[in-house]
């Protein structure tokens, strides 16, 4: 039986390779924001030590791209604007979806959205130049000493590890969408019960509004009636649940941010996150000194 082919690749093969760059792109990117932070930095949004963006980026490139390495200027400017095509639809599609935006060049001129930027297309052509011409004939010598049964057992195993943490993290990024709506919403109540004894019913609305930047998170029992310390009180426990729930893809993402109407929800795990942080430091600190 003659095997599937994806772009006159073997499909067993084209997988390996997607599994390959997808570990060797999470290790490069968790090194260079480890040593930027100072921290270490597992990124990607799978549990697992994989970036599946640079998997496809990279098999894009094998199968797309190599007929051009002949021509080096034009084989760069066609893998820049390919793959940071790829880049900004991965962002979009991750937008949309989960509602979070996990990365953000908004800081940086010439970006389009935050979800590509100049500097970081330039340096996609670059890394597939890279690739191509330096990393994928040593990965392609590696792999092509394989069998066939032998390609067919690693695809099952990986595939089977990729479907399970791909469901996994699926599975907890709608939770923590559903969450962080609640505690929205939950702050939203808890705003216009804060105010009901400031205010007269006709300008509650306004009020609240112009009240949106208070930090709930700050709020004492005794500012509020026996209803708004129940409220306070659900409020702090979703507060909690979502830091947990949102802590390791915080830690992955520090620029990660919803694009939906629970931002400030967001904002204020974030809050809550860095003061645990910053507590577990001072502790861990005191101990020392002790010691």
């Amino acid at each position: 039986m003659t095997e599937p082919m994806l772009f006159g690749l073997p499909i067993s093969l084209a997988f390996l390779y997607f599994i390959v760059y997808s570990v060797l792109g999470w290790g490069m990117e968790t090194v260079y924001c480890s040593v930027l932070e100072r921290r270490f930095v597992p990124r990607g949004f799978l549990y697992g030590p994989l970036c599946p963006i640079y998997g496809v980026g990279v098999l894009m490139m094998i199968c797309w791209f190599q007929p051009l390495m002949d021509r080096p200027v034009i084989f760069y400017l066609t893998a820049t604007v390919c793959m940071s095509a790829w880049e900004y639809l991965v962002g979009w599609f991750l937008e949309t979806t989960t509602h979070i935006k996990y990365w953000d060049y908004s800081m940086y001129r010439f970006h389009l959205r935050g979800r590509i930027c100049l500097w970081v297309c330039l340096m996609w052509g670059l890394l597939s130049f890279l690739v191509l011409y330096f990393i994928q004939p040593w990965i392609a010598s590696l792999v092509g000493r394989l069998g066939l049964i032998q390609r067919y057992i690693l695809d099952g195993f990986f595939l089977g590890v990729l479907v399970s943490d791909t469901g996994a993290t699926v599975y907890q990024l709608v939770r923590t969408s559903q969450m962080l709506g609640k505690l929205q919403q939950v702050g939203d109540e808890l705003r216009l019960q804060a105010h009901l004894g400031k205010v007269e019913l006709s300008d509650m609305l306004a009020e609240a509004k112009e009240a949106l930047s208070e930090r709930l998170e700050d709020l004492l029992p005794d500012q509020l009636d026996d209803a708004g310390r129940a409220l306070k009180e659900r409020y702090d426990e979703l507060m909690t649940r979502t830091e947990l729930m949102t802590r390791r893809f915080r830690i992955s993402y520090r620029e990660m941010n919803t694009v939906g109407p629970a931002r400030e929800a967001l904002e204020s795990v974030k809050r809550r996150g860095e003061k645990l942080r910053i507590r577990l430091q001072g502790t861990k600190r005191e101990g020392k000194k002790k010691g």
